[in-house]
């Protein structure tokens, strides 16, 4: 039995990793900036599941639900940082406003949790850290430059901290997802730019119309995505990332072949730029 802390608990990726970790007989720190309506969801399971207040901005509720996470449980042997926000707009159209706040959640909120919790990790030698990212973490597109900005931010975070903790024994993971049906394109998690420029209507105006159009429709499934996540952490030797979906495994293969390319057209210009080797 292990112990789980998993922040955006109430819906979601967050929601579906929590029921299927107390399904298979783990217990479950279910975070949530308002954890009340998790206490009826996640009934049934007794002791096992301990259900509080996180707005992952704030560290001391940081702090405060790490402490009743150990005085329950005594361990925190897997850190999934779910909680994050979606912004849609031209990175022209984004207000410094509007970029912060997807900053403050996405990536500052992250840190906030995950220092938290990493004293309780080093002081056990032990744990896996989840972060979730997106295949906006590794492939930007028109209209998302800011969110995909933030899931960058991620993945240079997760290979840092793969590098940093894994002589304490501790492991970590980006999860890129493709779309999903989840309620991420809603209004509640997905927020538009206040500021639309018509010139570009081509670009981050069809992604307007691509979200519209593909909410609660997407081809994922988060209950499989969910098993998928708690079959990774189970592993032996956690990978780097894993792309879900094959949307996302398409865009991470076609940006890989995008950058080979690159690469083999500019290699000479590239390798150009080194001092000259000195003359013995």
């Amino acid at each position: 039995m292990t112990t789980w802390f998993i922040t955006g608990a109430s819906r979601g990726f967050g929601l579906e990793i929590a029921r299927q970790a107390l399904e298979q007989g783990h217990n479950v720190v279910a975070t949530a900036r308002d954890p009340r309506p998790l206490r009826g969801t996640l009934a049934g399971h007794g002791d096992r599941v301990l259900a509080v207040p996180l707005d992952v901005d704030d560290e001391r509720q940081a702090k405060a639900a790490v402490d009743a996470a150990v005085e329950r449980f005594g361990a925190i042997d897997v850190l999934v940082n779910n909680a994050g926000r979606g912004l849609l707009g031209a990175v022209e159209e984004t207000s410094d406003a509007e970029a912060r706040a997807v900053f403050d959640t996405n990536v500052f909120g992250l840190l906030t949790v995950t220092r938290a919790v990493l004293p309780v990790m080093r002081a056990q030698r032990s744990g896996r850290i989840v972060n979730l990212s997106s295949v906006g973490g590794f492939v930007g597109w028109a209209g998302w430059g800011l969110y995909c900005a933030t899931k960058f931010s991620v993945e240079a975070v997760t290979e840092a901290l793969r590098l940093e903790l894994a002589p304490l024994g501790i492991q970590a993971t980006s999860i890129e997802p493709g779309p999903f049906r989840t309620d991420f394109l809603d209004s509640s998690s997905l927020h538009r730019t206040e500021r639309v420029i018509d010139d570009y209507e081509a670009s981050s105006g069809g992604m307007r119309a691509w979200a519209d159009d593909s909410n609660h429709a997407q081809d994922g499934d988060p209950v499989k995505a969910a098993a998928a996540i708690i079959t990774v952490v189970a592993a032996e030797r956690m990978p780097a990332r894993v792309p879900l979906g094959k949307a996302s495994v398409s865009d991470v293969e076609n940006k890989l072949a995008e950058v080979a390319r690159d690469i083999d057209a500019w290699r000479e210009v590239a390798l150009s730029t080194d001092f000259a080797p000195s003359a013995s």
